[in-house]
């Protein structure tokens, strides 16, 4: 079931490859510029930089072996949803940006959190399994 945490990485990787190339894709929803504006050089930079933070944690959730490289990857990703929880949901210019910023950032952060549930390997799934039911057989 790990395809879920690497499905995960996969839409992580790919958004942010979407706004390295078009830092209006960031910059617009956030509220960082107006419909018919373009992003400045600086905003260009601080996007391209998320892009890239989140493309390394994409990438690694998505290629991560299962179990712990995965885990670890899965809590880098959730880090860095808390992070943008707590800045843009602080800091970007109007109340409406800064509600949806942070209902994004929650919500790709739970989903990511989550995905741990689905982390480890298949065989040692199976064998926590079959543990519980002799477990219960036992009793």
């Amino acid at each position: 079931m790990t395809w879920f945490p690497r499905l995960l990485g996969v839409a992580t990787a790919a958004y942010s490859v979407a706004i390295i190339g078009k830092p209006e894709l960031f910059c617009r929803p956030t509220g960082l510029v107006g419909e018919s504006e373009s992003p400045s050089d600086s905003q260009k930079v601080l996007t391209r930089a998320i892009g890239g933070r989140d493309l390394a944690s994409g990438v690694a959730m998505a290629l991560a072996p299962a179990g712990w490289p995965l885990k670890t990857a899965i809590g880098v990703r959730v880090g860095a949803d808390i992070a943008d929880l707590v800045v843009l949901g602080t800091g970007l210019p109007d109340q409406d940006s800064r509600e949806k910023a942070t209902m994004v950032a929650a919500a790709w952060g739970a989903l990511c959190a989550l995905s741990v549930l689905a982390a480890d390997p298949p065989a040692l799934r199976r064998r926590d399994r079959l543990s519980a039911r002799s477990a219960r057989r036992a009793r």
